[in-house]
């Protein structure tokens, strides 16, 4: 299984040994996508959603995801995570919420993962609360698009 860093030498799932790293400060950003019919958006914009205040729910639902990332994702570290921050920007042209998640820790594992599940949770706590008016929105693009710290230095998408 070369390359991969998940399995042992026999090929069996395995959690990274991580006691070796250097404890240095890291930052992930994730960013996401879920496009909605034009009325769906106007209503989480315009505060006319009668669950309230849908994208306060949903940045809440996102950094509490973000800080249970290891009991979703079987081999991750739990980390003490030291911000988690969630963002949102609306695309009226495309009716579309755009999703920014960004996660920093000082530790010896980078939190990658952290700030994809919090753009995840974020966008189908969004699903969850318009379904009712609209079954056909969509979650896109969930993607890496900045990391820095640790050994393996910084990345940023292209």
């Amino acid at each position: 299984m070369s390359g991969f860093t998940h399995f042992d030498e026999s090929g069996a799932a395995a959690m990274v040994d991580v006691s070796a790293k250097e404890i240095t400060a890291r930052t992930a950003t994730a960013r996401g996508r879920i496009v909605m019919q034009a009325g769906t958006l106007g209503m989480i914009l315009g505060g006319g959603h009668k669950k309230g205040d849908v994208l306060g729910v949903a940045r809440l639902a996102g950094i509490m995801g973000s800080k249970r990332t290891s009991d979703l994702i079987p081999l991750c570290h739990p980390l003490g995570l030291s911000k988690v921050s969630v963002d949102f920007h609306a695309d009226r042209a495309a009716n579309a919420i755009d999703i920014e998640a960004t996660a920093k820790v000082t530790g010896q594992t980078g939190v990658e993962m952290e700030a994809l599940t919090a753009v995840s949770v974020a966008a189908l706590t969004i699903y969850d609360m318009c379904k009712a008016v609209d079954k056909g929105m969509r979650i896109e693009a969930v993607r890496l698009t900045h990391k820095d710290g640790g050994a393996s230095g910084p990345f940023e998408a292209a």
